[in-house]
């Protein structure tokens, strides 16, 4: 790699199911460029080919920040920061790695699940356990010391359930039996026909099997699914109730691995159907979060995942602590949870 003078600073990626955003980010912590991508899923492409996907993005932060890339050339900046879904074991983490710094866009690169950026968003420091429910369900935890609390999160397989995409499966699942008698009547098979503007359940999963509905968008019947929540429907309360359950036993058992159960400690709750703020959901965790680890201090980050990965980046260079301010300040804050 060449050693030509680079603009100091952070690459930062945030990789998700969903959607991928970078920033570049100087020294100081001035916001250079951004932008936004769609999903990250390695484990079906590949690393190096999820990775060259991100190249066009790279190129337009560096345009914003008046530093075009040139093949072949200079690295673009200090550092790259990476927090990417589906980096869930260490063989993953090094694939991704290695395909990142094959790119040239910094002398050194960090590989971490996307959680540990949610963790870093939400607290000043190396400890907390962060929980992140968006397409799927994912949870860390982190002590000063360096111990830490993770998991496979490789779905069903390894024991989890939740997250968007596994609300959107469960709703699915009780309103098509719902239609056809073999389960209990649930608002949800018309809430979601009529979302999709179908005769129910069973005519969207036609349609999806069809290829009429693209599949992405069955992640928008958890959304169907919060709303039959709201007005009483049981199934739909069970499924939130369970949802609310899975966020708590994470928190609980990594605050035990940590032996940090005792003392107050960040609870950062992240992803998308967490910072949709449901009451029904938040409420219903709130609770057994003060019945479980009554210390914890449950917080959600309404910042985009970013900022984590990018904050990050800033404790490698061992930046002042004014760029750190100025790097929150570009983005939205961390609210606490009301008990």
């Amino acid at each position: 790699m060449s050693h030509v003078a680079h603009l100091p600073g952070v690459l930062a990626i945030d990789a998700g199911n969903s959607k991928t955003d970078l920033a570049l980010v100087g020294a100081d912590g001035r916001v250079l460029g951004t932008a936004r991508g769609g999903g990250f899923q390695p484990q079906n492409t590949g690393a190096q080919a999820a990775i060259a996907a991100l190249a066009p993005l790279v190129e337009d932060v560096a345009r914003q920040a008046g530093v075009p890339l040139r093949p072949g050339g200079a690295p673009l900046t200090s550092h790259v920061s990476a927090c990417l879904a589906n980096a869930d074991l260490p063989v993953e983490e090094q694939r991704l790695h290695e395909a990142i710094t094959a790119h040239g866009w910094a002398p050194s690169v960090h590989v971490a699940n996307d959680t540990f950026g949610l963790l870093r968003a939400g607290t000043d420091g190396p400890l907390g356990v962060a929980v992140v429910c968006g397409a799927g369900i994912n949870c860390v935890g982190l002590r000063p010391d360096g111990r830490t609390a993770r998991w496979p999160a490789l779905g069903r397989l390894t024991g989890d359930w939740g997250g968007g995409g596994g609300l959107a499966d469960a709703a699915m699942w009780h309103a098509a039996r719902a239609e056809d008698g073999r389960g209990e009547p649930t608002l949800l098979s018309p809430m979601i026909g009529a979302h999709f503007g179908l005769a129910g359940a069973n005519a969207v999963a036609e349609a999806i099997h069809l290829g009429q509905l693209a599949l992405p968008r069955l992640h928008e019947v958890s959304q169907v699914l919060f709303r039959a929540a709201e007005a009483g429907d049981p199934i739909a309360l069970s499924l939130v109730d369970r949802q609310a359950d899975e966020i708590c036993r994470f928190a609980t058992v990594a605050l035990t691995r940590l032996d940090l159960l005792d003392r107050a400690v960040p609870v950062v709750l992240g992803g998308g159907v967490l910072a949709s703020r449901h009451p029904l959901l938040i409420d219903n965790l709130t609770a057994r979060l003060a019945a479980a680890a009554p210390l914890a201090e449950p917080r959600i980050v309404v910042a985009p995942p970013v900022l984590g990965a990018a904050l990050l980046g800033l404790d490698h260079l061992d930046a002042a602590p004014a760029a750190h301010h100025r790097l929150r300040a570009a983005y939205p804050t961390v609210q606490p949870v009301a008990a």
